[in-house]
């Protein structure tokens, strides 16, 4: 049987895709949710046309935090026999596909591993080879790429990086699967807010980024200078909301009109104000591969990147520098760069491979 590990939003989005050729195709499989991210996970399967998960293994708060990170970890890892049983439906012959670089994925390896299943690695060979850009990202890819016996790599360079593993098996499925979830045949916005005429998107989320009060203090700072030459929309994730207000920095933030605060929306309206936008300031991976697909400029605020998407075309990798951020705000239409439109989707390469595990 196939059988699908997710735990966040990201993870949801890419992989929906291929759940969605799988269901276009009438091939069942069974989709276990760890439960890592709840908020807004309905909207998703609602906008990718993807069934309700069969299990649901986490069904307390939202985590956000690393103590509650390592609780609700600690809690999966020690999932009983006769549980594990359940949850892969009592198959022991069939492949767990877990995508990315999360706790869900390491921990949707292990348990894969503890039941006897294949593993395979959606979104594989990604590196920044810097443990600690990110953190603790990149010591689960190496980890996960370790325990796996099937990878996916989104282009070459990745395939490249992985592809002394032994005998197992690596396919280059040439794109990511994310270039399927923005040409999505659902996909539809409902976004009412109010932006103004010109203005740049920014996300900012990552581990590094928002537990470093020194460094999220100069973030702001940054953006507090970029919006003295146009105005931005600052799009709010829980953990980093949290964080502004813990550090004393979310009135800061408030008190300047030129940086409009909203909610983190749900993917396609998200999408849909990333393309209204003039350009995007990030610190998502997912993002950054986004921005390259769609041929819209990118400063990536970040030291290190597992990904080479769009760098040195339509992304710059700003590492904190403040020079570097205005000279690409100054200049950043010289960054556009024209939509890409594979002749082949790579769920279709994925769900060719993973069909013969179907079953009987």
């Amino acid at each position: 049987m196939i059988h699908f590990f997710i735990g966040t939003k990201a993870q949801l989005i890419k992989t929906a895709p291929v759940m969605a050729e799988l269901q276009e195709r009438d091939i069942p499989y069974n989709f276990v949710f760890s439960g890592q991210h709840k908020k807004t996970i309905e909207e998703l399967l609602d906008n990718f046309g993807i069934k309700k998960p069969d299990t649901i293994l986490y069904s307390g708060s939202e985590v956000t935090s690393i103590l509650g990170m390592l609780r609700w970890m600690s809690k999966l890892l020690v999932t009983k026999r006769s549980v594990l049983s359940h949850i892969w439906k009592g198959d022991d012959q069939g492949i767990v596909v877990n995508h990315g670089d999360t706790m869900s994925t390491l921990i949707g390896t292990l348990l894969a591993r503890k039941q006897g299943l294949k593993t395979a690695h959606l979104e594989a060979g990604l590196r920044s080879y810097n443990l600690f850009h990110p953190f603790p990202e990149e010591l689960i890819r190496i980890v996960v790429s370790a325990l796996s016996g099937i990878f996916f790599a989104p282009n070459q360079w990745a395939y490249d990086n992985i592809r002394n593993n032994g005998k197992r098996e690596i396919i280059n499925t040439h794109y990511n699967t994310l270039i399927d979830a923005l040409n999505s045949p659902n996909r539809k916005t409902s976004n009412s807010i109010k932006t103004p005429v010109k203005y740049v998107l920014v996300s900012i989320h990552r581990f590094e980024n928002i537990f470093s009060k020194r460094r999220l203090t100069h973030i702001l700072n940054c953006l507090n200078e970029v919006s003295n030459r146009i105005d931005l929309v600052f799009v709010l994730h829980e953990p980093t909301r949290e964080k502004l207000q813990q550090s004393n920095l979310f009135n800061h933030l408030k008190k300047n009109n030129r940086i409009t605060l909203i909610d983190r929306q749900d993917y396609f309206n998200f999408i849909h104000l990333l393309e209204k936008s003039e350009f995007l300031i990030t610190d998502g991976g997912s993002n950054q591969e986004e921005c390259y697909y769609l041929g819209k400029p990118c400063l990536i605020m970040r030291k290190k990147t597992e990904r080479k998407e769009g760098l040195g075309e339509n992304a710059v990798l700003s590492e904190y520098d403040l020079n570097k951020i205005l000279h690409f705000t100054e200049n950043y239409s010289t960054y556009r760069r024209p939509q890409i439109h594979p002749d082949a989707t790579p769920s279709a390469l994925v769900c060719q491979k993973l069909i013969p595990y179907s079953g009987p």
